[in-house]
């Protein structure tokens, strides 16, 4: 007994890119794995702006993880030593140690990056 087997690379082109077929539940569960790492990375309360979606790309499908924060690229890239002085009032206010303090003037020593999105893609794969 003979079996002949004709494979078409266009169906499996058209089954893999499916919405909802096998590849996109695939990518859909890898892109949501990031996510949550980077959640769980992220300082602060940065990990609740963090987002993610499954869209076509010019390749096919890709999944996309962002964090629409307002300082986030101030934390994944570094800030260089600085002074921070008030704006709007006349002194800054604060609390060191449990105490209040007011001052006309910051230096910031400025931060080291903190690359979770990257640490986040890494652990995610």
């Amino acid at each position: 007994m003979t079996v002949q087997v004709t494979v078409d690379p266009g169906a499996i082109t058209r089954l893999l890119r499916l919405r909802n077929g096998p590849a996109e539940r695939r990518l859909r569960e890898r892109t949501r794995r990031v996510a949550d790492i980077a959640e769980r990375e992220a300082p602060g309360t940065m990990g609740s702006f963090i987002d993610w979606d499954v869209e076509d790309g010019p390749r096919g499908l890709q999944g996309v993880v962002w964090c629409d924060h307002p300082k986030v690229h101030y934390v994944l890239n570094h800030t260089r030593p600085h002074l921070i002085r008030p704006r709007h009032k006349r002194y800054l206010r604060f609390e060191v140690g449990g105490r209040v303090v007011y001052t006309k003037l910051v230096r910031h020593p400025g931060t080291k990056a903190n690359d979770f999105m990257g640490r986040a893609l890494q652990l995610g794969r």
